[in-house]
This record gives C-alpha cells, sequence and structure tokens, in this order.
C-alpha cells in the first residue's frame, strides 16, 4: 500500500529556534522583528507577528535582552551555550552530550531544529537549577555526522519519500521528481541529504543508488553496507594497480632479510580463512630454550604510502567480516595471494623473534624483515586433536583436505610445546589481572545462496588460546620497544570499566546470585573471571557475557598510551594482523623507521589516523552485527511453526526481550500479547508483575515462544508468548 500524498513544505508556527540562531550568529548585534524577518525570508504579516510574539516569550524566559524597545540581543551568558553531539531516542526526542555535563541534557522534540543522531551542534541549556533535569534546544548544527541514509521510496505522481527502518531517524527525506535515478516504488535506495529548506517538513536529498528490493539477501547485505558509509567494491583503479604490482620473490630483497625458510614454520587458522596472516617458527635451542618466531605478512612491502592502494587501505581501515562475505581491506591479489603466508610458499614478513625458557620468560628478543617458508597449514580443529590426543595422525572428519593424513613429529611436537608455553603465558595473564572473554560467536552453515541452513556456536579452544597468547606477546613486546624509547607509535588502549555501568550490571547479576567486588581494579578484573567461570555452560551464560562486555570501555587506537586494562599490559599495540588492519601497517612502518635510527614522527598526525581507525573499526563492527541480526531473523522465518525454549534477556515498559537457548536468536514478546494476566513493569524488580495473580516474568526466567513475525528490513523478531518452562 502506498503512502498517503502530502505536502513536502509546511510553514511552522515557532521560529524561537530560528531566532535564537540567528542571534547567536550575532552575538553583538541587537535585531529587531523586521531584521530577523528577512533573514528568514519572511515578510508575510502572519509570520511577522509571529515573530513579535516568539521574541517576546524568549526575553520572558530571559533567553535574549531588549537592550532598546524592539531591538534584541542574546542574553551573553556563554556558559549557557555547549558544543557537543546528539544522541537521537526512538522516541523523537534526543539527549545532547557533551563533557562538562555529568548528566545528559534533554531534548525535546520540538527542540532538535532540524538535528539528527550523532549530528555535532550548538545547544543552549536552561533548567539547571539543582534537583531539576537540564534540558536544551538546538541553536546551530554544527556538522553533519552523515548525510547518506539508506530507506524505502514511496514514489506519488509528482515526488518521493524515502522511509529508513533506523529507529532514530525521526523524519524521512522528500526527493523531488528530477533527483529519483532509476529507483522504482518500493525500492530500497541510498539517498543524499543536499538540504533542508528553513520552511520544510523534511529534508530534501536525491537518490544516489538503488539497492534492490526489500528483503532480498543481497539487498539487505548491501543496505547495512551503505547504512554505514561502508564499500563493496574496490575502484577500478585500485583493482588496476594492485594487478599491476610485482609480488614475485627476489634474491636481492632476501639478500636485506633474515632467512628464516630453514625454520619449521606453520600457520594455525579457521578452517575458511584464506588469509593467513601470521604464522609461528619453533626452534629448540642447545642450552634448552626455544626459539619462537612470530611472523606477520610484510604489507607494507607492497603498500607504499602515498599510492591510491595505500589511501584507498586508509579510508577502510579494517576489513569487513559480515555473515556470509568478506570484504576485505585490500584487493584479493594483496590479501589472499602475495601477503598470505600460504603453505610452501615462500614469504615476505615482518617478525618478532623470541628466545624463551621452558616457564615462558622471555631472555632475548628481535624485531625486523625476514622471509619464511611455510611448511604446514592447520586448521583450529586440527591443532586442537594434536594437543588433546598427543596424535600426529589427523583423522578425516577434522582434517581440512577431506582425507586423513600424518603430521611430522617435528610438527606435533612444536604444536604441544607452545601449548604449554602459551598456557603458562596465560596464567601468567591472568594473575595479573586480565580479564577473560570467551563469549560463545553465533555462526551460520549457509547453502551455496548464502542462505541459512543452520547454528552453530564458535567456542575459543587451547588452540586458539595458544595463537591467541604469542599474537598477544609480539604485540605487548613491539608496543614496549618503542614506548619505553619514548616515541610516537599507534597503541591499542583500554580504559578502566564504566562504574556506572558495573554498578547497573550488579543490579541485574544479583538476581541470579551473582556479585562483582567494587573495592579497587584488581578485585573488580579477579571477581569478572570468577563470574565468568561460574556462568560458563549456564542459561544465563550469554546475558551476563554480554553484559560484562557492555560494562567495558571500548578499546581504541592513540598515541597516548594509557595501557590496556582488560588484557593488564602497560604497553599493548597491534602488530599482527595487516592484512585486515591498517593500524597494523602504521606500527609495522614506524617499527622499521624506529630500527633504522629514526626520530620521532609527529604526535598530532598519527592521533588523527587513529581517531580514524576507531571510528572505521566502530562501523565495521555495527555492520557485522546487523548482519547477524539479519541472518538470524531469516533463519526463524523458516522455523514459524516450531516452539523454542527461551531465557529472558531483558525486560522493558513494553515488554520482555527473550534469546532462544538453542540458536541465541532474540525477539521480543510485546507485554499484550501475554494473555495469562494483565502485567506491568516493576522498574525496581526489573520484571513485569502479573496484577491478578502477582506471578513475575523476570530476567533469566525460561519461557516457550514462537516466532509471531520476522521482518528482515528492520532485523526484528517478535515472538507469542507460550508458557513458562516447568
Amino acid at each position: 500500500m502506498s503512502k498517503k500524498i502530502r505536502k513536502p513544505i509546511k510553514k511552522e508556527k515557532d521560529f524561537s529556534g530560528k531566532i535564537l540562531k540567528i542571534l547567536s550568529q550575532n552575538a553583538n548585534k541587537p535585531f529587531n522583528y523586521r531584521q530577523i524577518g528577512a533573514k528568514l525570508e519572511l515578510d508575510d504579516t502572519k509570520s511577522r507577528n509571529q515573530i513579535i510574539k516568539d521574541l517576546k516569550i524568549l526575553a520572558a524566559q530571559k533567553k535574549i535582552i531588549e537592550t532598546e524597545p524592539g531591538k534584541y540581543l542574546v542574553k551573553a551568558v556563554s556558559q549557557d551555550y555547549y558544543e557537543g553531539t546528539i544522541d537521537m531516542t526512538s522516541r523523537k526526542t534526543a539527549y545532547f552530550i557533551c563533557d562538562e555535563f555529568e548528566e545528559d541534557v534533554f531534548i525535546p522534540t520540538n527542540n532538535l531544529n532540524r538535528a539528527l543522531d550523532k549530528d555535532k551542534v550548538k545547544v543552549y541549556v536552561y533548567n539547571r537549577r539543582k534537583g531539576k533535569r537540564p534540558e536544551g534546544e538546538v541553536i546551530e548544527v554544527i556538522e553533519r555526522d552523515k548525510t547518506e541514509f539508506v530507506g524505502v521510496i514511496d514514489i506519488q505522481p509528482n515526488f518521493a519519500f524515502v522511509s529508513t527502518a533506523n529507529p532514530k531517524m525521526y523524519t524521512d527525506i522528500f526527493i523531488p521528481k528530477d533527483k529519483l535515478g532509476e529507483a522504482e516504488n518500493g525500492d530500497v535506495v541510498l539517498v543524499k541529504i543536499e538540504d533542508w529548506p528553513k520552511r520544510a517538513d523534511s529534508p530534501f536529498g536525491s537518490v544516489i543508488r538503488v539497492l534492490g528490493k526489500p528483503g532480498e539477501h543481497n539487498t539487505e547485505i548491501h543496505a547495512i553496507l551503505a547504512e554505514y558509509g561502508l564499500p563493496s567494491d574496490f575502484p577500478v583503479e585500485v583493482e588496476v594497480y594492485a594487478q599491476k604490482l610485482d609480488t614475485s620473490i627476489q634474491e636481492s630483497e632476501i639478500a636485506k632479510r633474515r632467512d628464516m625458510r630453514d625454520t619449521l614454520t606453520f600457520t594455525i587458522d579457521p578452517k575458511d580463512a584464506k588469509d593467513f596472516d601470521d604464522a609461528l617458527s619453533f626452534k629448540k635451542l642447545e642450552n634448552g630454550n626455544f626459539e619462537i618466531g612470530i611472523h606477520i605478512a610484510d604489507v607494507s612491502y607492497y603498500l607504499e604510502e602515498g599510492t591510491i592502494l595505500d589511501d584507498e587501505a586508509y579510508q577502510r581501515a579494517t576489513s569487513v567480516y559480515l555473515v556470509d562475505r568478506v570484504v576485505p581491506m585490500l584487493p584479493e591479489v594483496l590479501s589472499n595471494f602475495a601477503c598470505s603466508l600460504r603453505p610452501n610458499e615462500e614469504k615476505y614478513t615482518f617478525s618478532a623473534i623470541f628466545e624463551v625458557s621452558p616457564t615462558a620468560q622471555v631472555i632475548n628478543q628481535w624485531f625486523g624483515r625476514t622471509v619464511i617458508y611455510s611448511d604446514q597449514r592447520f586448521a583450529y580443529e586440527e591443532a586442537q586433536y594434536i594437543i588433546e590426543t598427543k596424535d600426529n595422525t589427523i583423522p578425516v572428519d577434522v582434517s581440512i583436505t577431506g582425507e586423513s593424513y600424518v603430521v611430522s613429529d617435528e610438527i606435533r611436537e612444536a604444536t604441544l610445546k607452545l601449548d604449554e608455553l602459551a598456557k603458562i603465558l596465560r596464567k601468567k595473564r591472568m594473575q595479573q589481572g586480565a580479564i577473560s572473554f570467551d563469549k560463545v560467536e553465533v555462526k551460520f552453515n549457509l547453502d551455496a545462496e548464502g542462505e541459512p541452513e543452520g547454528v552453530y556456536f564458535k567456542i575459543s579452544k587451547d588452540a586458539n588460546h595458544l595463537i591467541e597468547e604469542f599474537m598477544l606477546l609480539a604485540n605487548r613486546k613491539v608496543a614496549e620497544y618503542i614506548g619505553k624509547q619514548k616515541k610516537t607509535f599507534v597503541y591499542r588502549i583500554h580504559d578502566e570499566p564504566n562504574e556506572d555501568k558495573l554498578i547497573a550490571m550488579q543490579t541485574v547479576i544479583a538476581k541470579f546470585g551473582y556479585k562483582i567486588d567494587f573495592r579497587n581494579k584488581g578485585d573488580i578484573a579477579k571477581s569478572l573471571n570468577s563470574l565468568m567461570e561460574e556462568v560458563n555452560g549456564k542459561k544465563e551464560q550469554n546475558l551476563i557475557d554480554t553484559l560484562a562486555i557492555r560494562s567495558m570501555s571500548k578499546a581504541k587506537y592513540s598515541t597516548d598510551n594509557i595501557g590496556h586494562y582488560g588484557l593488564a599490559f602497560d604497553y599493548y599495540s597491534h602488530f599482527t594482523s595487516p592484512i585486515r588492519r591498517y593500524p597494523d601497517v602504521m606500527v609495522h612502518r614506524l617499527l622499521q623507521y624506529y630500527l633504522d635510527g629514526g626520530a620521532s614522527v609527529d604526535e598530532e598526525t598519527y592521533e588523527t589516523k587513529c581517531l580514524h581507525c576507531s571510528n572505521m573499526e566502530s562501523l565495521a563492527t555495527n555492520a557485522e552485527r546487523d548482519s547477524i541480526k539479519y541472518m538470524q531473523v531469516k533463519y526463524m522465518q523458516d522455523h514459524q511453526d516450531e516452539e523454542f525454549l527461551g531465557v529472558i534477556s531483558g525486560v522493558t515498559e513494553w515488554g520482555i526481550y527473550v534469546e532462544i537457548v538453542s540458536n541465541k536468536c532474540e525477539g521480543m514478546v510485546r507485554i499484550r500479547e501475554i494473555k495469562d494476566d494483565y502485567y506491568t513493569f516493576d522498574e525496581r524488580q526489573y520484571a513485569l508483575v502479573g496484577a491478578t495473580s502477582n506471578s513475575i516474568l523476570q530476567l533469566g526466567d525460561e519461557i516457550y515462544v514462537k516466532v509471531k513475525n520476522a521482518d528482515l528490513v528492520k532485523k526484528q523478531l517478535d515472538f507469542h508468548f507460550l508458557r513458562r518452562a516447568e
């Protein structure tokens, strides 16, 4: 059904926001109603009378001052005006986020004055008396966070509107007839906001790309990428440039590197991986110690600064791992071939090589460029089989080759010794206050068309931890080596957890009988680790894991080294994944520059790059999360007649969120759908309480549900409440 035709432009009745904006932009010049009308391009009697009325109201509110009869000046109290960002709610109101306020400033709908979610704005703050919640009014949109949006187009005879599925986007976008492009009614499109005229109800935009029909698989995946401004393909000129690179291994280049080709070397990666950016080498030393090499693809050798290839990699900053595909940071000729440490091939690498004692003490270290030859490619499952059985015959059901095969005794012994050392390193980290988050990851078995056939959970085992510990060792030691020289570097930092979020988490987990020790940051870390162990395998595990992760500060890139709280490291960087992370490329370049005796580089330049990489990482994470939600909804569409056991994972005034135990898909049961009583939300108990029976539905309760609605476009599941679990 098409949307009801409506006029795109409507005159506003209240000009207060515009008046404040004009006066604040001309803070030293008084204006009368005629001058303001001229600025607003309004000269009709009705509008002039409204301006006069609004001026008197603003003066009565003491937001402006009448300097002489009929002339007004914005009130010269600079502390009432602040710059910050808008955080929209789904109720068309917002909060103003500003470092100068302990609590966020509420912005009513009629005070938004065209500000959209995450826009940088100037806000007039009022109602700041003690005990009162501060409120504000947007005076100026300083900078739009984004101007491109994804939505469904509704084409009328003379114009169109695009409506987005984003609950924080409170307006649709008006599209003039001559800016429809190739769009047809009902298409999912990418539009760009070009203007928001003063008297317009909606912003004006144009269609810049047609993504397809709603609900179609490729349409929705491309819509996720477009929503976050992420690319789906490489520009032709970048692909051409990459194809022309000389990726052969040259003797002249080998001569400049440490030759590690004769040292036992192998990779351990997911079974479906195509880019192998890290390898381990292992050698027993005569003194009883071990030489362990962490070898990383030397991407910076191919990726020269200032080229279109490097510019593209920097703009992307990260590969994006969607549920059915990878959008790589580098073209395939590099990511899957030249830079990938594939078995039985010589490769250029950048290495961290350590002499390690039997008790996992680092005795000596060396950093530099190398050349390696990978003797073996393992999947995690294969390495895990060796660790668990001590056997070197890999059976068919574990093998990635499709048949059983025998691993050399040398590789088997290396794997077992590396696992032994990794466990010592991991134990030390935990004792020093590192936090262990082994959150269950939801994965899908997809058919050839990308349709979900089943759900499985990815769980970290010893083989995963083996690789993790040696990558952490390399990252830590590289960061420590440069950090102690006091030179500008790219660190991966992680601040202490947010205490308010921890307190809120405590309120929730207390209902399951758990608690957090708040005495100091060391106790918090130990307490969280104990909690993770205690909930492992229980129905509330995923909920509590999620709450714990959300209570943590977000890790990010910075030149300002504050350490990494979650890992309990004073120095930490990202050195080990340059195929998929641009910060690792920067680290390689800086490390080599400093090894060559270079002076400290400009900190401000690299801080700007760090901020960009952190922002792109956040967008990629959101896109990855949305793709999983989309696939969960798609999977549940084919199971609408089945009953599922679920755990209540959230309680709100409008209903309960339920996570299905067997597949981790989450949906909502609306409060009106629970028919066995009349329920109301009890904020204190964080529960729904029945008015007649006093029965309670609270976090962690098990109930049976059935799919009511699966909305692919909104990526939302609605459930029918069936009954409580016995």
